[in-house]
C-alpha cells in the first residue's frame, strides 16, 4: 500500500501507527511512501534488553554526554545520511513536524561536543515505535538504546515496536512475534499512558543499573537503524 507523500499529513502518520502499520520509502528522493504491516513483528520487550558487561563498562565510563530531544533533527538527518534508506525528505519532515507536536523523540550520545550517536521513535499511549538509530563511534547506538529502554521503563511504556528483527537486535534481546499477536500488545499499549519525560526521572541511574547488571541481563543497534 502505498500512496503520494503530498497527501499525508502528521494526523494520518500517528493515525497509522495506531493500526499497527508504518511509513517507508525505496530512496531519499523518492515521492512516494508505502505502508508497511509485516506478517513478522520485531519487539524489543523493555525488561530484557542484554546489557554487555562491555557495554556496562562504556556508559560507567563518563566518556559519553546523553541528552534528550535536544538535536531531533540532527538525529533523523544522521540516520538517513546513508547509501540506501527508507527516510525520505518528505518522510523526515514528517517526523519533524511530529516532533514539533510532541510525538516524536530523540536520544542523543555525545562524545565532547560532537554528536556520535542516538535513536528516534513515535509515541503513542504506552507505545513507543523505534524508526531508525546511528551510530560514529563503537557502541554509541546501543548506549542510547540502553538510555531509550531505561526512560520508557520508567515512563510506564508497554510496547518497544523495533518493526522488523535483526540479528543484530536478537543478540540485544528483541524477538519476533505474529502480526496477530503485535496487534493485541499494541491494542493494549494504546489504551494505556506513559511518559517520555517521567517526573523526577533522572538518566544517571541508568549507570547504577549498568553497574547491578554483573554483565548479564540488564533492564533497561551498531545497527544504524531498528527496522
Amino acid at each position: 500500500m502505498s500512496g503520494s507523500a503530498d497527501d499525508i499529513t502528521p494526523d494520518l502518520l500517528l493515525r497509522a501507527y495506531a493500526m499497527g502499520i508504518f511509513p517507508m520509502s525505496d530512496g531519499r528522493d523518492d515521492p512516494d511512501i508505502h505502508w508497511v504491516d509485516p506478517r513478522l513483528r520485531g519487539i524489543l520487550p523493555l525488561d530484557g534488553f542484554h546489557l554487555s558487561r562491555s557495554l556496562a563498562k562504556r556508559i560507567r565510563s563518563g566518556r559519553f554526554r546523553v541528552s534528550v530531544d535536544t538535536a531531533f533533527d540532527a538525529v533523523v538527518a544522521a540516520c538517513a545520511d546513508r547509501g540506501e534508506t527508507w527516510i525520505s525528505q518528505r518522510i523526515q519532515t514528517l517526523y519533524l513536524q511530529l516532533h514539533a507536536q510532541g510525538f516524536a523523540h530523540s536520544v542523543e550520545v555525545w562524545q565532547d561536543d560532537r554528536l556520535v550517536g542516538g535513536v528516534y521513535g513515535v509515541t503513542l499511549g504506552a507505545a513507543f515505535f523505534g524508526e531508525s538509530m546511528f551510530s560514529r563511534v563503537t557502541d554509541a547506538s546501543k548506549l542510547a538504546l540502553a538510555h531509550t529502554v531505561h526512560r520508557l521503563r520508567a515512563g510506564g511504556f508497554r510496547l518497544f515496536d523495533t518493526q522488523f528483527l535483526t540479528p543484530h537486535l536478537a543478540s540485544l534481546g528483541g524477538r519476533e512475534i505474529t502480526r496477530a499477536d503485535y496487534h493485541r500488545l499494541l491494542a493494549g499499549a494504546l489504551a494505556g499512558r506513559a511518559s517520555f519525560a517521567p517526573p523526577g526521572y533522572s538518566p544517571s541511574s541508568v549507570e547504577v543499573s549498568a553497574g547491578a547488571c554483573g554483565g548479564a541481563s540488564g533492564s533497561t543497534q551498531d545497527s544504524t537503524q531498528t527496522s
